[in-house]
């Protein structure tokens, strides 16, 4: 996900900033939304942290803070054998038989090709709920001179290359690994079941997105939540949380325009139709349809046109052209009156210079809506485990499969801040850490959204 997108997130000081991808080459879907840091240095140190208050007399962050160096060493793991969409075959295997280790009652592997579903049933009746964790990694060299840092190297798209995670998937994954572990040893007062879904492939791939394939493989079939939770870690103060209710995460669309005209000689343009110059005034007319078509006091959306492709040669008018872009929108009316907009406007500049004109909308990532009433019921848990480090979020214009989920069930995503202080990294670049410390944090905040959940009266 080269195409970076950087957008603006609360913190404390209003000031961070974090990153989102939109496609490696022109089908992979954008995801991955964050930008990270760590606290390790060069040599992979691990900072000393004192022991909070919390940490003292909650019982769940005094499993979490036992278990930390192990999901250090998860992590580590993790980041030096990285994996990329649907080839997680080695961190699909690690988690199974963490969980089996733990005995869950159930442990599926294949799920939507190398997904993993552990299935934790207490021994108290209750509802369903949901943790998910993102497991692939994407094609950056790594260039952070850690000891862990990674050397693989992967097939993509028919080319041989390098691999990292340069998105916090790791530390997504050492965390839902901690949960379990944490939640495993509370089952006997456990009221209902807790599902960890271990998720490959959400940074997209050439045949789509991870999410959809593990709910087509059935993935709520058997067991469907009442509820599903997600962090990802972001650009912002160790242990700071970030959410908002509602629209999210932006719907990530691709658009291709294909100009056919009569190609002729440069010096003789009257003896043709000039496909090049219909492409570019579609351009121009595509790039206004924004700021003089859509009410952006309803909802923001985004065109931006990122290729353009025409002709050969200086003296000859081309015969046909072609231009594509990428389209973000967090409302599904404005979604769809822009993808009817782009056509219009494509054919309305193919007729005026006598070609004509093929426009292919691809849809791709809805957006991410976090369920409203989930997000009432919930904020006291956010508002217990952060205090003063819960902020709301802003929307993220990047998009991110979790979204899938959230059609089906309430949703909650969360955001984990993880930056090491004094740096601002940004996701997707060959310099990316976090840090370490977040990781105790985020087995606490799963956990307790799990247990709080299904101890909500009505469930």
């Amino acid at each position: 996900m080269p195409d970076m997108r950087v957008i603006r997130i609360a913190t404390t000081c209003r000031a961070c900033s974090r990153g989102f991808s939109s496609r490696l080459f022109s089908r992979l879907l954008p995801t991955c939304l964050i930008i990270l840091g760590l606290a390790l240095s060069a040599q992979g140190s691990r900072p000393a942290h004192a022991t909070t208050a919390a940490e003292a007399t909650d019982p769940i962050a005094q499993a979490a803070s036992k278990i930390e160096s192990q999901l250090i060493l998860w992590r580590r793991d993790i980041h030096q054998h990285p994996e990329l969409g649907f080839q997680e075959h080695r961190t699909a295997a690690l988690v199974a038989n963490h969980l089996r280790n733990l005995q869950f009652d159930e442990v599926l592997t294949g799920i939507g090709e190398t997904g993993v579903v552990g299935i934790l049933h207490g021994k108290l009746p209750g509802p369903v709920v949901a943790l998910r964790a993102d497991m692939d990694a994407l094609p950056v060299l790594e260039q952070t001179g850690l000891e862990f840092a990674s050397t693989a190297t992967a097939n993509w798209q028919g080319q041989q290359v390098p691999v990292m995670h340069a998105c916090g998937h790791d530390a997504h994954v050492a965390i839902l690994m901690g949960a379990a572990s944490v939640l495993s040893q509370r089952r006997d007062t456990l009221a209902g079941t807790v599902m960890f879904i271990f998720q490959p492939a959400e940074e997209g791939s050439d045949h789509g997105g991870g999410a959809e394939a593990m709910l087509a493989d059935g993935l709520f079939d058997q067991h469907k939540p009442g509820a599903i939770f997600a962090l990802h870690v972001v650009p912002a103060e160790r242990g700071s949380l970030h959410y908002r209710s509602g629209p999210t995460a932006a719907s990530a669309d691709t658009f291709r325009v294909d100009m056919q005209g009569q190609g002729t000689h440069g010096a003789m343009p009257w003896g043709g139709s000039d496909s090049l110059s219909a492409a570019a005034q579609a351009v121009l007319g595509i790039q206004s349809i924004i700021s003089r078509r859509i009410d952006i006091t309803r909802a923001p959306a985004i065109i931006s046109v990122g290729s353009f492709h025409a002709g050969n040669r200086h003296n000859i008018v081309p015969s046909n052209a072609t231009l594509t872009g990428t389209i973000r929108t967090f409302d599904a009316e404005v979604r769809s009156r822009i993808h009817q907009l782009i056509e219009d406007v494509a054919s309305g500049a193919a007729s005026s210079y006598g070609v004509t004109a093929t426009t292919t909308i691809e849809r791709g990532y809805p957006v991410l809506v976090n369920d409203p009433s989930l997000g009432q019921k919930m904020l006291p848990t956010l508002q217990r485990l952060a205090g003063a480090q819960l902020h709301e979020a802003d929307r993220m214009t990047g998009a991110e499969d979790f979204a899938f989920y959230a059609q089906q069930v309430p949703g909650m995503y969360i955001g984990l801040g993880a930056m090491p202080p004094g740096k601002l990294l940004f996701n997707h670049a060959p310099d990316f850490t976090i840090d370490e410390s977040s990781l105790k944090v985020g087995v606490v905040v799963l956990s307790q959204l799990a247990l709080d959940f299904l101890a909500l009266p009505g469930q």
